[in-house]
Parts: C-alpha cells; sequence; structure tokens
C-alpha cells in the first residue's frame, strides 16, 4: 500500500492546530483586599486581555504576616477549591501569580507560546535566594552561571489538571509557608519528573526582580510598547514580580510597563480613572483642608500666601489651617489670617508660635481637621511651594488618586519635593529616570517612593491608616510616608501639568533687615519678580528702545520700585555714610584717596558687593551690548558700587568730573518733585542736562573723556542714586 507522506504530514499539522486551538490560558491570582498594588495588577491583566480569577476577595486573610515571616498557604487552599472544576481540563492552562506585587506584561498568545518552549506540564519561577529553608541549597540542580537556581512560588504555569494533581498531593494548613510547600514537590525527584517540573532558571516567563534588579532593563518595541528585558539572560519576560525587598523596584517599573506608558501615545494609564469637576457648579466640589505649615525661615512668603489665595478653587470648600513656627514669619501670616478671617474661607485656623506645637503635632493637627469635618481631601503645603499655575489643586483632584503630589523642583537645580527611589535605609536614592521625571522629559503620573512639600491625600485613605510622624531618627514627612508605604498605598507625582516652583531656603538670614534681597542666588526667579522692573524685559528684547536724552546718554527701566525702598531702607539702617565733600581721604577704595567725593556707602559695606556684580552681568551687560555695539567685557568688572545720597544741609551737588570707568550707571531710587526737589545730572560738554529722573530706571553713559558731568544742587528732601563704575 502507498503511502501518501505529503497527506499525512497535513493531517498531523492540522490536529495539532486543533489541539493548540482547544487550549486556553486562565489567570488565576489571590487578593483579599482591593489594595492599589491588586489594582495595578488587575489591571495589567485587562491591558493585555487576559481572562481571569481572582481568589479570596473580601475573605479574611489566613496565611500569616508573610511580610515579617513566612506563611501563604491559604494561597494553596484557595487554589485548590478554585481548580477542583478544572481537575480533568487538559486544556485548560493556568497562569497563577500573586496579586499585589506582580505586573503581567504580554497576552494570552505570548505566554502560551513560551511555557510550550518548556515542553513541560508546570513551570516555576526562580530567583537567587534558597526561601525560606536555607538548607536546601545543595538539594537543587546545578544551573548555569547566568541562571536563577532557587523556586519561587510567587508565579508558575501548568495544565490545570496537572496542578491540581501536584497540589492535592499533600495537605498544606493556611498558616503554613506556601513557597516551602511546593519547593519540596521540585525537590522529591519521582514528583518532579512525574509532573516534569521546570523552573524558569533564563526568567523566559517570570521575573523575580529581588536580588535581580540590576539585571534588568525596559525598552521600547517597534509599536512602542514598553518591554522588560534581562540584560543576563536575554530574554523579555512576561510576568513581573516584586518580590521580597523590590516591591519599590516593582512600582518604579509599573510606571511603564502593561501600557501605562507608551513610546508612541505616553501616558496611557494617566486619562484613565480620571473626574472632571463641573466649572458651572463649584458647589458641587469637594471640601478641602488646606495645611500650610511654615517650619523654617523661607524668603518670598508674601508671593506665597498671594499664590495661594489665587488658586482656582471655591474659597467655601476650603478649610484653612497654618502652622507657624518661625517669629520672623508672624507679621506676614498675621495680614493673611486677618484678611481672611471673617470671610473667604469655609474656616481658618491659625497655630502660632506661642502656641509651642512642634511641627509633628502641627502635621497630626491637620489630619485630625480634615477627619473631624469629613474632608474629602488635605492638601499639605510647605511654605517652600509655590502654585504658579492657579488650577494646581483643581488638577490635582480631578487626576483622582489616593495621594498625589504635584512634581516641582528649585528653578535651575535637581532639588525636588519627589523622590525616584529609596535606599535600603529608606532614605533618598536617585532613580535613573529622576531627572526624566523633574524636568519632565517624560510626562506620566508616577508611582513614587516619597513626595513631600506639596501633596494631596483622600479623607477616606487617612482613615485607613495609622497617622505617624514622629520618629527622632527621620523627617515628620518621611515618617509619615514609609507608615503609607507600609500599609499599601501607593503615593504618586504627577508632573502633566507645569504647577509651580519651589523656593531654597538654606541660608536665608532674617536677621537683615530686607533679607530677600540677598536671595539673587538661591531663588533667581523670584528675585527677579520681586525686584527686576516689570518693563524691563520689553527694553533687553529689543521691543522697546532706550530713551537717549542727552548724546550717548541711555536710559531704561532695570529695578522694582520694591528694590529702591528696601535698597535705601538697608542703607539707611548700616548708617555709616561717607564724609562726602569735607573728606577726600576714603580706606575704602584703592590709594585711599577721592577726588570727588559724595556721601555714599559702598556695596562692599553691606555685604551686597558680590550680589550686585550678579546683577551687573544678568541685567546690565545685556542692555550694554545692544546700547555699545562692539564692546563685550564678560563678566563686568565694577569695583565701586555705592548709594549716594543728596541734602541740603550735607552734601547737594557734585562738581564736574569724569568717572573711572568704561561706562557709568546711574539709578534713580526716589522721586523727584515728591521724595526731593532740585538735583538731577548735567552733560557739560553737551550742555544737556536730565532733572525730572524716573525711579527705578537706569542712565547709562561712557566714564571718562566725553562725558564730562555734574551731580546738580538738591534743594530740598533726599535724593539717592545708586551708581557702579563699570569696567575701570
Amino acid at each position: 500500500m502507498e503511502v501518501n507522506y505529503f497527506h499525512l504530514l497535513i493531517l498531523i499539522c492540522f490536529l495539532i492546530n486543533t489541539i493548540n486551538a482547544q487550549e486556553s490560558l486562565l489567570v488565576v491570582g489571590v487578593a483579599t483586599d482591593e489594595t492599589d498594588g491588586y489594582k495595578r495588577y488587575v489591571r495589567s491583566l485587562k491591558q493585555n486581555g487576559l481572562e481571569y480569577e481572582i481568589l479570596g476577595l473580601g475573605e479574611e486573610w489566613k496565611g500569616g504576616d508573610i511580610k515579617r515571616q513566612a506563611g501563604g498557604g491559604h494561597k494553596v487552599n484557595l487554589l485548590i477549591n478554585s481548580l477542583e472544576k478544572y481537575k480533568n481540563d487538559e486544556n485548560k492552562v493556568i497562569l497563577f501569580t500573586d496579586s499585589y506585587d506582580v505586573i503581567v506584561n504580554d497576552n494570552s498568545e505570548k505566554i502560551l507560546s513560551k511555557f510550550k518552549e518548556f515542553s513541560s506540564k508546570i513551570v516555576f519561577g526562580a530567583e537567587g535566594f534558597c526561601w525560606p529553608d536555607e538548607t536546601l541549597v545543595d538539594s537543587y540542580p546545578v544551573v548555569a552561571d547566568n541562571e536563577k537556581r532557587f523556586l519561587n512560588s510567587g508565579g508558575f504555569i501548568g495544565y490545570a489538571s496537572d496542578i491540581y494533581e501536584l497540589i492535592t498531593r499533600e495537605p498544606i494548613k493556611d498558616e503554613d509557608d506556601d513557597q516551602l510547600f511546593y519547593t519540596k514537590m521540585f525537590l522529591n525527584i519521582p514528583t518532579r519528573e512525574k509532573f516534569n517540573i521546570r523552573l524558569d532558571t533564563k526568567s523566559e516567563i517570570f521575573q523575580n526582580l529581588n536580588g535581580a534588579v540590576q539585571e534588568v532593563s525596559i525598552f521600547a518595541d517597534e509599536n512602542g510598547k514598553i518591554e522588560l528585558f534581562n540584560n543576563v539572560t536575554k530574554t523579555v519576560p512576561s510576568v513581573v514580580h516584586g518580590n521580597g525587598a523590590a516591591k519599590l523596584d516593582l512600582n518604579r517599573l509599573g510606571n511603564y510597563l502593561a501600557n501605562s506608558y507608551s513610546n508612541n501615545d505616553g501616558c496611557v494609564s494617566c486619562k484613565e480613572d480620571t473626574i472632571q469637576l463641573n466649572e458651572e457648579d463649584k458647589n458641587q466640589w469637594p471640601e478641602v483642608t488646606l495645611a500650610i505649615f511654615i517650619e523654617q525661615p523661607t524668603p518670598f512668603l508674601r508671593e506665597f500666601f498671594q499664590k495661594i489665595t489665587k488658586l482656582n478653587y471655591p474659597k467655601n470648600k476650603i478649610s484653612v489651617l497654618i502652622h507657624n513656627n518661625e517669629k520672623y514669619h508672624n507679621l506676614e501670616v498675621e495680614k493673611f489670617f486677618t484678611n481672611h478671617e471673617s470671610s473667604s474661607y469655609a474656616s481658618i485656623k491659625y497655630l502660632t508660635v506661642t502656641d509651642d506645637s512642634s511641627e509633628q503635632e502641627a502635621r497630626r493637627s491637620a489630619v485630625e481637621e480634615c477627619l473631624k469635618s469629613d474632608c474629602k481631601f488635605l492638601f499639605s503645603v510647605d511654605s517652600t511651594v509655590h502654585f504658579d499655575n492657579s488650577d494646581a489643586l483643581k488638577l490635582l483632584i480631578e487626576q483622582n488618586r489616593s495621594i498625589l503630589a504635584p512634581v516641582m523642583k528649585r528653578p535651575g537645580g535637581s532639588w525636588s519635593n519627589v523622590w525616584g527611589a529609596v535606599s535600603s535605609q529608606g532614605f533618598y536614592k536617585r532613580s535613573d529616570d529622576y531627572f526624566d521625571i523633574i524636568d519632565g522629559n517624560i510626562l506620566n503620573v508616577w508611582n513614587l517612593p516619597y513626595v513631600s512639600e506639596a501633596f494631596l491625600i483622600k479623607g477616606e485613605v487617612l482613615k485607613k491608616i495609622p497617622v505617624e510622624f514622629n520618629d527622632e531618627t527621620m523627617d515628620p514627612t518621611i515618617k509619615f510616608f514609609t507608615t503609607i508605604r507600609n500599609n499599601d498605598f501607593f503615593m504618586y507625582g504627577t508632573n502633566l501639568h507645569e504647577f509651580g516652583h519651589l523656593i531654597n531656603p538654606d541660608g536665608f538670614n532674617t536677621s537683615k533687615i530686607r533679607p530677600e534681597l540677598f536671595e539673587i542666588f538661591n531663588n533667581f526667579e523670584d528675585w527677579t519678580k520681586r525686584y527686576v522692573h516689570p518693563e524691563y524685559n520689553d527694553y533687553a528684547s529689543g521691543k522697546v528702545k532706550p530713551q537717549v536724552p542727552c548724546p550717548d546718554v541711555y536710559w531704561f527701566p532695570i529695578i522694582s520700585d520694591e528694590f529702591c525702598e528696601d535698597l535705601i531702607t538697608m542703607m539707611e539702617d548700616f548708617g555709616q555714610w561717607s564724609g562726602g565733600r569735607n573728606n577726600k581721604e576714603d580706606s575704602r577704595i584703592p590709594g585711599g584717596y577721592e577726588n570727588v567725593p559724595t556721601v555714599d556707602i559702598h556695596m562692599t559695606q553691606v555685604g551686597y558687593q558680590q550680589h550686585w556684580l550678579h546683577f551687573l552681568r544678568k541685567f546690565v551687560q545685556p542692555m550694554q551690548q545692544k546700547i555699545f555695539i562692539g564692546y563685550y567685557s564678560d563678566p563686568p568688572r565694577a569695583d565701586l558700587n555705592f548709594v549716594v545720597r543728596y541734602r541740603p544741609d550735607e552734601q547737594d551737588h557734585l562738581t564736574p568730573h569724569h568717572d573711572a570707568s568704561m561706562y557709568t550707571m546711574n539709578i534713580a531710587l526716589n522721586i523727584p518733585d515728591v521724595d526731593f526737589q532740585g538735583g538731577g545730572v548735567r552733560f557739560v560738554r553737551y550742555d544737556c542736562s536730565v532733572t525730572q529722573t524716573i525711579k527705578g530706571w537706569a542712565m547709562i553713559h561712557p566714564g571718562r573723556l566725553t562725558h564730562y558731568h555734574e551731580g546738580l544742587k538738591v534743594k530740598g528732601g533726599t535724593r539717592y542714586i545708586m551708581v557702579s563704575f563699570i569696567d575701570p
């Protein structure tokens, strides 16, 4: 009889495909509580279109405290009950995993394909630690150096009938250890051979992260999907398990995996579970307890309160609690309190310095106030937080996360209010994506291990956790969020929007009469907004041309009224004015002699020389380069920078002279015909005078040769000017 091998081969392939088509994958997990980790797990299953069944929801957990000791037998018994209906089903493939610390990143087709390549009935995940019984190390088969040797029961896959038969061979108590239960079965050679049990030593399906975090990285496939890659075994695992100490590492990877983020679509999970506050019916917006903490001397607190007041949220929905631990800030806080005490906010409570409450006590009081009023959210804001976006609170609420912080940083630096990772001691550690987070290179709602300075937390979360701030070894908020992490709540930081920035309080010296004047280095942007003239940028950009009141004399706005007033206040408070025309000897300058002296105080005397030189470089030099084209000196040098005071009874004018400079800048600090009468400057060669000087405006002119000039007589009041001899 002649055999048609070609047709026989077709028949065999057809039968194989028919059998394969009948196989189906069911993911089975165990979770008694719907924690944030559980919700992430279920989301990952849905994103991959996986059929799943969760065991134990709503039931009492009987498997012991597996965070601190061995246990988990309850999982096995739940699985036994669940698989009884499949005990004779040879085509049902079960993927069993833990739920709270697992992310599945593949669909059923890929997972089944990987499973079949093992040619095994049951495959367990593998790890680098022999736990919970280290004495069993030598009982394990030896594997290659780049492979994991020991069984991990947090994930396994196999045919339902085989798994059922395996786990019903011996009884297990709920409080017994499930990993030891499976380990003994694997190490029993007859059992291992009967079920052809294998370990996924190369992490082809299961990636257990504990002890292996440094071995993995993420990449985007050709469709933009983020995959996990094992750099040691060159595999792309389907199931990622944050076992043991790797739970925070799983949280970090979870910001990308399971279609949380896509290179093509950006942040996918950010658009899920959000809410929309109705602008037409603000009476329905949730109640918020706004807790403000002033725990250290903080520059630009006035602007802080202005921005708090401007938040686009109905004030009758906000109850305010303020804790001020700094006497220096009493006046500013009391001003805010007085302005809003009898109106605007739903309520306002002020814990003053005299109340003698610690930061820990104040933060606990804020939580208690929120719980007492049954608030929907606690919005905790430190005095270092500047909300430049008035929609900040609204945007955070609409994102609808249990705990959410606006990602903010100190301008120009790397300090932010979030951590990307935590060290083994529980303190700051920089993650690989930290700068992507704080600089907004990747936009996401990030699962983070720690947030601070500004955060929104749901009232329902506060009801579920022990509120702990006291710990001598750590900051109160670090203690608080450590407790939150230990209670299985996720905290998030969002950089989807520009919320504002953080103030740098380091070195803020409140012994100065006007301490913000000295913040040009630490808080340049805020310093600029307060102290640079609001019209300066129009001139610096070339949008508006400087005025030219006399030949080669250029006039433009440069400093704010407040700068003028603060500078005068600082000089008068210092009070050591020079002798003026009655004293040409001057030990403050090289050579000790001033040919044309004025009544003045040098910037060096008040500790402001370096600050002023920085000001010259940032604001004067750009204008000089537009005015005197072709002259470039960076940084500009100016040894003599001083405030001059003219009075009729002191020194009322200045005789004609040249300046010891390449060019001179003269800034009017107060107003003619209001603060003083007379005064001004006359350029002798051109017989050109400027008498109606403008407060905060700078006049720039050449210092030598062409611009011989004199200070005109002041007939009443006091005239102040700021003078710099630049590039002598």
